[in-house]
């Protein structure tokens, strides 16, 4: 699978491909930063094309995630799905609900998995939050997840050298 999914990706620029990783709903940018640093990006450019791959799917599901989520829940195919994903984000969103856009920043910039820009868009959503508060708040909190998963992947990623002053005595 890996595999395929590799070849498809051969070819395309790697700009392109560390967008795409972010703009999935699983990787989003937790997965696309350290696959930019390991194409020997700039720290600055991984955060930057993260970030706006993270951002791209973020206006169509707050304004197309209720609508169409009502529109095809009342089809018995759809209707399973959809009634699973509202437990399963709303049964996560508390902080969402309590702290609304200040909830919605830390729930989108916290780094693990089941939280970030889809989770909290869709939550925003589902909690009928106003557009420009769920828009700036998913927002912010994509710019601190980015900040703090390269801040870790340049810690993490320079840990093992040894740093250029240790040999300088000899």
């Amino acid at each position: 699978m890996v595999d395929a999914i590799l070849q498809w990706l051969n070819g395309i620029p790697k700009d392109i491909v560390v967008m795409i990783i972010a703009a999935l709903p699983v990787s989003e940018l937790r997965g696309a930063i350290p696959v930019a640093l390991a194409f020997g990006m700039s720290f600055q450019k991984a955060f930057c094309l993260a970030v706006v791959g993270n951002a791209i799917p973020v206006i169509p599901i707050l304004f197309l995630f209720k609508p169409v989520s009502d529109k095809l829940g009342k089809t018995r195919f759809f209707a399973k799905f959809f009634n699973w994903l509202e437990k399963r984000t709303l049964k996560r969103a508390d902080a969402i609900q309590k702290y609304e856009m200040l909830g919605l920043i830390l729930f989108v910039a916290i780094p693990l998995p089941m939280t970030g820009a889809y989770t909290g868009a869709i939550a925003a959503s589902l909690l009928k939050m106003k557009f420009r508060y769920a828009f700036i708040g998913t927002m912010l909190g994509i710019l601190i997840a980015g900040l703090v998963v390269t801040t870790l992947c340049v810690l993490w990623g320079t840990l093992p050298k040894v740093p250029h002053f240790v040999n300088a005595t000899n």
